[in-house]
């Protein structure tokens, strides 16, 4: 793993293949564009009709890929953490209220700089969730909510917040995301493209990311990335194996990935292809490096599928009975 990461993230801004999110498990604001979509390049970012993002390097920064099981049978997620040391990631106060903070002057469209911004109170340090708008009727059931949780029964925000869709907008130390499109129904479906979850069961938990994401001892997500996966389209559908794609984002890991899971990873590739039995590695030690395993042997499947040992190890180790219960799938192309 090693820092300079940030100019893969640059990168990624050109293609219209990456999606990115910002948040907690349970609280996240997603950005992706369409193909199609006019942009407008601003510095360290872009702004479309539908919302914007804006990211800015820092040395303190680290990148880290990761890559971990899908609920799909046969499949994995990828992803990219930008990541900082907690203590300078902090944003200030941790609201836990809902909090009016004034003019959003850092808006990333000039227009939008007048409107006020509101914390939304989930209550992590390193990131903020935040509702804008200059709406007055909303301005005002907004203010009526502050100094109360979210959450709580009978405050206004929360409502109000549905019932209007004004801007979602999400901050950390080194990015911005901002949402402009409609929050569905409780029914409905995530709109395609930018968009945010707000889901309460899993803020509970706390957690600055999923389980399954394996980050270094006292660093926390800033910026998630998510490179086009080899087997899923813009849209997360099913797609063929796309091998250019599966080789962009392994280089990318063999750079910036953890040393256990690589260890792992590549002492099973290099066992397939000295034909070695299922058990010649033994049992891989911990939750990351049996995954780590299981992944290998679902990509050799794809990129190596005429091995001859390949159907015994995968009989042997990849077993779903134990699939994982977080997951940032939502996210398009994540696996």
């Amino acid at each position: 793993m090693t820092h300079s990461g940030f100019p893969i993230l640059a990168h990624g801004l050109g293609d219209t293949g990456w999606a990115w999110g910002l948040g907690v498990l349970g609280g996240i604001g997603e950005f992706s564009r369409a193909p199609w979509e006019s942009v407008q390049r601003i510095p360290g970012g872009m702004v479309t009709a539908r919302g914007a993002i804006a990211l800015r390097d820092d040395p303190q920064a680290i990148l880290v890929a990761h890559e971990a099981l899908s609920r799909r049978p046969g499949h994995w997620q990828q992803g990219l953490s930008l990541c900082m040391d907690a203590r300078h990631a902090d944003l200030g106060e941790a609201h836990e209220v809902v909090t009016e903070l004034g003019p959003d002057d850092q808006a990333l469209r000039p227009r939008d700089q007048d409107a006020i911004l509101f914390d939304m109170g989930l209550g992590f340090a390193h990131m903020r969730a935040c509702v804008r708008t200059a709406d007055p009727a909303l301005l005002a059931r907004l203010r009526a909510g502050c100094g109360r949780p979210l959450f709580d029964h009978g405050n206004p925000a929360g409502a109000a917040i549905v019932a209007a869709s004004p801007h979602r907008v999400f901050l950390s130390a080194l990015a911005r995301i901002e949402v402009y499109q409609p929050i569905p129904p409780p029914d409905g479906r995530s709109p395609e493209g930018p968009h945010t979850h707000i889901l309460p069961a899993l803020l509970r938990s706390r957690r600055t990311h999923a389980a399954t994401t394996h980050l270094p001892p006292g660093m926390v997500p800033v910026l998630e990335a998510f490179p086009p996966h080899p087997l899923s389209d813009l849209l997360g559908n099913a797609a063929p194996f796309n091998a250019n794609r599966h080789g962009a984002f392994q280089s990318i890991l063999q750079a910036h990935g953890s040393a256990a899971a690589l260890t792992e990873k590549n002492g099973v590739i290099a066992a397939l292809n000295a034909r070695l039995p299922p058990h010649a590695l033994g049992e891989p030690e911990g939750r990351e490096t049996r995954a780590a395993r299981r992944v290998a042997l679902r990509q050799a499947i794809h990129s190596m599928p005429r091995n001859q040992v390949l159907a015994a190890w995968c009989a042997a180790w990849d077993k779903h009975e134990d699939e994982p219960a977080e997951t940032m799938e939502s996210v398009p192309g994540h696996g």
